[in-house]
């Protein structure tokens, strides 16, 4: 079949043609946007699960909603590398500039904006700073004082008032959450806690792997009570059937049933593969029906593929010790999780010698502990990967 009609989209964060088994939390954003727009608390939600199920398209999603009630939005995606104080002070001049155009809000961005400088030459390093120019005098004494907690409070205060004197309010979306150092995690929590006391119109909401609500709670014990969790998964089999069969319809072609049966087999509902199986689907297929060996090459096609991005990406840069400790984990059969202990046993050492690479691997977001003394791949199917290329 024709490649440029190809509907099905993989890639990071990128929309599928058709966009299903998500219409909760659309709604969940769409009613905490429209609250928080009256003055009314709402918490802020927080996205977790594995790679590739989605969250990043929900984020992008919720950004679109925002816009559409008239909120200004702005996206952040950590890394191992990032300063969340550079990068809010980043977006937070962004916003602020952008209300300041607006004349019922000029003035009180402008005191806002001299805020910010304040914040910035405190928290800020001069080599980032050079690049968040402010053409106005520092207000100092609200987000300067050296403590970041208290004073991203301060920050995040003058940016609700600001939105609130413009009539509108500002959506915050930050991807990969679990990256933040526990210090600055906590900084952004009390920041929340703060303008939701206030009640005003600034939502943050942010997604990350399953350790998310673990870590959040660490950094702030009442994270709990500012948000609401949201475990985002496979999809439902109804659902993962119609992702595949109505975007291939809407191009007027089919699938034979077995070809469809095979492909929500081999996918396992996970949206990302879902796309990355479909596109090699439509392309092997001499159509107008994709047929049952057309999508058994597919399969093959879309495996090697993953291989040499999807999961390749993730081992290229971790050390022979933490390629030993996937190895024993994928060793120990299934998908997981794995106990700790168990896969010391494999390695032949003891959990006090494995526990460095154990947290290292967390730390670099390959594996995550839903349980004490036990670990899980943060990526589906990545024990069949380790299982066999590496």
């Amino acid at each position: 079949m024709d490649r440029v009609r190809n509907p099905f989209n993989p890639g990071a964060g990128t929309r599928p043609p058709l966009l299903v088994g998500r219409d909760p939390q659309l709604e969940a954003m769409t009613v905490a946007i429209r609250r928080l727009a009256l003055g009314r608390f709402e918490r802020s939600m927080l996205l977790t699960g594995l790679r590739g199920v989605g969250k990043t398209v929900l984020l992008n999603e919720f950004g679109s909603i925002a816009e559409r009630e008239g909120w200004v939005r702005a996206h952040l995606e950590a890394t191992e590398d990032i300063r969340l104080p550079t990068a809010l002070a980043g977006i937070t001049r962004r916003v602020l500039l952008e209300l300041s155009l607006k004349e019922r809000s000029k003035d009180r961005a402008r005191r806002a904006l001299g805020v910010l400088r304040s914040f910035i030459k405190v928290h800020v390093p001069l080599g980032d700073a050079g690049t968040l120019t402010i053409d106005f005098e520092s207000y100092p004494g609200q987000a300067d004082s050296g403590q970041l907690d208290g004073d991203l409070a301060g920050l995040f205060t003058e940016l609700g008032e600001t939105a609130r004197a413009a009539g509108v309010g500002v959506l915050i979306t930050i991807d990969e959450i679990q990256y933040l150092p526990r210090a600055e995690l906590s900084a952004l929590i009390v920041g929340l806690h703060r303008i939701s006391q206030l009640g005003l119109p600034v939502l943050v909401t942010g997604a990350g792997l399953p350790s998310l609500p673990g870590l959040a709670g660490e950094a702030r014990s009442y994270a709990e009570r500012l948000f609401t969790y949201v475990n985002i998964g496979t999809l439902d089999p109804p659902d993962a059937r119609r992702a595949l069969v109505q975007p291939v319809e809407d191009e007027g072609a089919s699938w034979h049933a077995e070809a469809i049966d095979l492909a929500l087999r081999d996918t396992e509902g996970y949206p990302y593969f879902l796309q990355e199986f479909g596109k090699q689907a439509w392309n092997v297929a001499g159509g107008p029906e994709i047929q049952p060996t057309e999508m058994q090459s597919a399969t093959t096609l879309a495996i090697d593929d993953l291989d040499r991005g999807f999961f390749r990406a993730r081992v290229d840069k971790t050390t022979d010790a933490e390629r030993e400790y996937l190895r024993a984990m994928a060793s120990l059969g299934g998908s997981g999780p794995y106990r700790s202990g168990d896969v010391s046993r494999r390695m032949g050492k003891r959990t006090t010698q494995t526990g460095p690479v154990r947290d290292s691997l967390i730390k670099r977001g390959l594996c995550y502990a839903p349980r004490h003394g036990e670990l899980a791949f943060t990526v589906p199917m990545f024990d069949a990967f380790v299982r066999r290329s590496l």
